[in-house]
């Protein structure tokens, strides 16, 4: 996968420092990724320009739209959200719709006045349903992350007896 199993193929350099937006600055190379893309571990990617590189992290990881990965000769790659199908969804109660939302464990991005998921024509049917005006688009999808922080929120256990569905 590095290059080492396959002679003809010059060795890639390494990822294994992951840095969180805001924690980091100055030049990168960028790669975009969907958000099924940015949840990883060990994968070989090329970033924008050409440069093939690994990702090797210590566990599977959610890569945030400002994040940037740290290659073994010190230069960066900064990860971006890259457009995809989404759903834009409105209506004049949100908090219901949101409510509804989270509930199927779907990932959500909150924003003042829309909620947006990506495309699922299951959710969209019950959505429509409950009186929620839908838009399809192609745009960055960056959901909420988990309760603690970042990570996926249909990622988690539900083993506590005080979780219930």
């Amino acid at each position: 996968m590095t290059g080492a199993l396959d002679p003809s193929r010059p060795a890639a350099p390494v990822a294994r420092t992951l840095l969180r937006a805001g924690d980091w600055t100055g030049p990168a190379r960028s790669i975009a990724l969907d958000y099924e893309a940015r949840f990883l571990r060990r994968k070989r990617l090329v970033a924008e320009d050409g440069t093939a590189f690994v990702v090797d992290l210590a566990q599977t990881t959610s890569l945030e739209d400002g994040d940037a990965l740290e290659l073994d000769d010190g230069s960066r790659i900064a990860i971006r959200a890259a457009p995809e199908p989404v759903l834009r969804v409105t209506g004049p109660d949100l908090a219901r719709l949101a409510w509804h939302i989270g509930n199927r464990h779907t990932p959500c991005q909150i924003g003042a006045d829309q909620l947006v998921i990506r495309r699922d024509p299951v959710i969209a049917h019950m959505l429509d349903h409950l009186g929620a005006t839908l838009t399809e688009a192609t745009a960055p999808f960056t959901p909420e992350g988990g309760a603690y922080g970042h990570g996926r929120t249909h990622a988690h256990a539900h083993g506590n007896s005080a979780h219930a569905h």
